[in-house]
């Protein structure tokens, strides 16, 4: 994956010039002029050759091209790391050994690229063919398909091609949300950073472009739900197969040198040691990981000094290792379903990270002041399996400026006034909501003008041991007035009535109501909204019949998912003709 390794390598680079612009003034030429040399590499297709198994002339300067840039990359992340532990008069020195070196790489790649073949042949059908049957069981009627997908993607961008692998890695056979592969995506800097954009806006496109070439598509019956489908989620695989820079396996293996991603799925016993170049690491265990498992991840940890995206799935672990805070390079850290009660305050060490997902943790997780220092955060979720599944926050959240994703909190104790200033906000999850801090979150909330997704439960009433919705009703709902860009909302906890505001939520895509426990019919305001496309009702709902007026001729013109669930609902009359597209 020699064009691609260059392709993320300038990346890389430009990243650095936006993020460290002080620190390398000094060699900000000799940088530009690398990145300038590796555009000739773009129209390079060796990658295709190498996977296809193919042997030829170019297949020298590209291998030595990427062993290059590998201990080049290895040179500048070494380089970061050393620059903010030193001196201003050690750093000034480091930097001069930096650009000496930039240089002799420049020259390197230069020599390279002068025996690089001008021209390369177009893969042969012969040679997919091969390649298919070596991956596939033989089946000559779905040859053909085969065939078609397989060009698809050897004609797919590389960023695209990236991002479809590690959807395969990430997404896995079951799938997951879409906004779990765009933090990923942007963490192992699959992403091309540029002044004044939003990353995760890039990431999010290059995701809809997949799913509009049906490479990507959503999962039914299963809200924000993504998965690789067959045939390209075998095409993938084969394609990891062949190559050293990702490696997928669901067995202990010697890791590649080579390798950059790598992913254990339905891990047992042990986690091998990894190359100490690993940019991205994925575990799932299948049943939680022995004590045993949880040395190795200390080893392996100790080793990859270098890595960028860290996400531990189902481990069950009680504690995080304390090498995690010397991880300065990581950006995205995921430990969910884990038995985790605090992070290690070596976290807050951590001064690139930009995602943390704590979801289903311990059942007496707490989230500790070292979070504050965290100040290229820009997604934090959580949950916790106990009470309303709130996690309390300290005070000073607001401190985190780049924030853009804030889930599963508990906003009383004077957290709903700082979320008024946290206007960079894109989603926000506030759980356990009730009257002592209700107006004032409120309040916060219509300020938040960049808000797309906003999630409110209710403080649930316990009975008997333990928590219910039915008398559980919403605090002043009806004071509320949504952000105007707002495209999601869900609202868990019984409503009085319909909030009138919702009719005019012009921008509105998704509505979750769950144990609203209505008397009323809440499609009458409902079935206005122009842009409406996924409707959810959990109990919403308290009638036993829905007549014609539910649905009426014209009403919800562009929806596309209606789910309802009612234990009282007996009877369903016919719509009107005309009613739901």
């Amino acid at each position: 994956m020699a064009a691609s390794f260059v392709t993320l390598f300038q990346w890389r680079l430009n990243s650095l010039l936006l993020q460290e612009n002080e620190i390398l003034l000094g060699v900000k030429d000799q940088i530009e002029s690398l990145i300038s040399q590796l555009d000739s590499v773009g129209s390079f297709t060796g990658d295709v050759g190498r996977i296809l198994g193919r042997e030829s002339c170019h297949g020298s300067w590209a291998s030595e091209l990427r062993g290059m840039l590998r201990q080049a990359e290895g040179f500048v992340d070494d380089f970061i790391i050393r620059a903010y532990g030193q001196t201003k008069k050690d750093r000034k020195d480091s930097i001069a050994e930096f650009g000496k070196e930039l240089q002799n790489i420049n020259s390197r790649v230069s020599e390279i690229l002068n025996r690089r073949p001008r021209v390369e042949n177009p893969p042969m059908l012969e040679e997919i063919q091969l390649f298919l049957r070596s991956n596939f069981v033989y089946d000559e009627e779905k040859e053909t398909d085969l065939v078609s997908c397989m060009l698809n993607y050897i004609h797919l961008p590389y960023d695209l091609k990236l991002s479809l692998l590690f959807c395969r890695v990430f997404l896995g056979r079951y799938g997951g949300s879409k906004d779990g592969v765009v933090r990923v995506l942007v963490a192992a800097g699959l992403v091309q950073e540029k002044p004044g954009e939003l990353m995760e806006d890039k990431a999010h496109e290059n995701i809809d472009k997949l799913i509009s070439l049906r490479m990507i598509e959503e999962v039914k019956n299963d809200w924000n739900h993504f998965k690789v489908p067959n045939p390209y989620f075998g095409l993938s695989l084969g394609v990891i197969k062949a190559e050293e820079f990702f490696i997928s396996s669901a067995e202990s293996t010697i890791i590649s040198p080579m390798a950059r991603h790598v992913s254990f799925h339905d891990a047992d016993n042990t986690i091998p040691n990894t190359n100490s170049f690993l940019h991205s690491l994925f575990v799932s265990a299948k049943n939680g990981l022995s004590e045993a498992s949880s040395d190795c991840l200390r080893n392996v940890l100790h080793n990859a000094k270098l890595l960028r995206v860290l996400d531990l799935k189902n481990t069950q672990l009680k504690s995080l290792p304390d090498e995690v805070g010397k991880l300065v390079h990581l950006r995205y850290l995921g430990v969910t379903h884990s038995k985790l009660n605090e992070l290690p305050e070596s976290i807050s060490n951590l001064r690139n990270l930009q995602t943390l997902d704590i979801s289903w943790s311990g059942y007496e997780f707490e989230l500790s002041n070292g979070v504050l220092n965290l100040a290229q955060l820009r997604h934090l979720k959580m949950f916790q399996p106990m009470n309303d599944n709130e996690v309390r926050v300290p005070q000073g959240i607001s401190r985190l400026r780049n924030l853009q994703t804030l889930e599963g909190i508990y906003a009383g104790s004077g957290i709903a006034k700082e979320l008024g200033v946290m206007t960079q906000l894109r989603s926000l999850e506030v759980r356990c909501v009730s009257d002592d801090h209700a107006d004032e979150l409120y309040f916060s909330d219509m300020k938040l003008s960049m808000l797309r997704k906003l999630s409110l439960t209710v403080e649930r009433e316990r009975r008997r041991g333990s928590y219910k919705y039915e008398n559980s009703f919403f605090p002043c709902l009806e004071s509320f007035s949504p952000p105007p860009l707002l495209q999601t909302l869900e609202l868990k906890g019984r409503l009085i009535e319909m909030p009138l505001w919702l009719g005019s939520m012009e921008n509105l895509t998704k509505l979750y109501m769950c144990y609203s426990h209505l008397s009323e019919n809440p499609t009458t305001i409902l079935q206005f909204l122009p842009n409406l496309k996924d409707l959810v009702m959990w109990h919403a709902y308290r009638g036993k019949r829905m007549e014609k007026e539910f649905f009426r001729a014209g009403g919800f013109p562009n929806l596309e998912y209606l789910e309802i669930a009612s234990h009282v609902l007996v009877e369903w009359t016919e719509m009107e003709e005309g009613a739901l597209p």
